[in-house]
């Protein structure tokens, strides 16, 4: 694994240099739009609405628009001058029981590796985790984003797990939660009966994801059969010498004169 940041947990005047490791990946098949009749990839540009001239990606910049339709133009040196502390640090503020978490908050998990001279630490914090039956809640910004977080264990690791803010959880305005609805007693007995009877220790091992693999026998499938469209091959690239381009004009006219390739021609005695 490759380390995507660099950082220490501060824990009250302890600092604990680590790296973060993403913990999870999508295992989605992965596809590229394409032609198709010829399969080519299917490339997309920058055009700028107003005078529909190409932008390269150097001269783009954020915009917030405004609700009359105007827009703020914010520059690199606008967003570095905004207050960021927790840019290199992951600072825990409290501590808080592991089972208050609401599962809805969870966003993004990463493993925390100490460096060496953090080893110590390290240790120290994650076993007092793992007796207390605590999390960490911390703030920590990843991407110039701050976050949410707790640190919590696993498998003798300390794993961040990056949380949403209460604003952006949505809160579930339905109207069926306004109705009185009536569960009978023995309906509840009943669905009782059957959780009880559907209940095994969870192991994510047991399950996989049918559709991926059914899309996987798919894409062999369709290997197997020859059924592949080939994009064609990408030009040659430019000669680089003055005897390459000999070379390759020889071969060029012996085509097209349906010789094949091109003799070399005898020097003269």
């Amino acid at each position: 694994m490759r380390s995507m940041w660099k950082g220490a947990i501060s824990f009250g005047l302890v600092m604990i240099p680590v790296k973060l490791y993403a913990a999870t990946e999508q295992r989605d098949v992965t596809f590229r739009q394409v032609h198709r009749e010829d399969g080519g990839r299917i490339k997309f540009r920058r055009f700028c609405s107003i005078d529909g001239e190409e932008v390269p990606f150097a001269d783009v910049a954020k915009g917030y628009e405004l609700p009359d339709g105007e827009m703020v133009v914010l520059t690199d040196d606008d967003l570095a001058e905004l207050p960021l502390p927790t840019a290199h640090s992951i600072e825990v503020v409290n501590f808080t029981p592991a089972e208050q978490l609401d599962s809805i908050l969870a966003n993004r998990a990463y493993y925390t590796e100490p460096e060496p001279a953090g080893v110590r630490a390290y240790a120290l914090l994650r076993d007092a985790l793992e007796r207390s039956g605590m999390v960490a809640v911390a703030k920590v910004a990843l991407r110039n984003r701050e976050s949410l977080a707790v640190l919590r264990t696993r498998d003798g690791v300390i794993v961040l797990v990056t949380l949403m803010w209460p604003d952006e959880v949505r809160v579930a305005d339905f109207e069926f939660l306004e109705e009185d609805v009536e569960v009978r007693s023995q309906e509840l007995k009943m669905a009782a009966s059957l959780i009880d009877s559907m209940t095994v220790d969870f192991d994510p091992a047991q399950y996989t994801d049918q559709y991926r693999d059914a899309l996987e026998e798919l894409v062999e499938a369709k290997i197997e059969g020859h059924e592949v469209t080939a994009p064609p091959p990408p030009p040659e690239k430019p000669v680089t010498s003055l005897a390459d381009a000999l070379r390759a004009s020889l071969a060029a006219a012996g085509d097209k004169s349906g010789l094949g390739e091109a003799r070399t021609p005898r020097r003269s005695a």
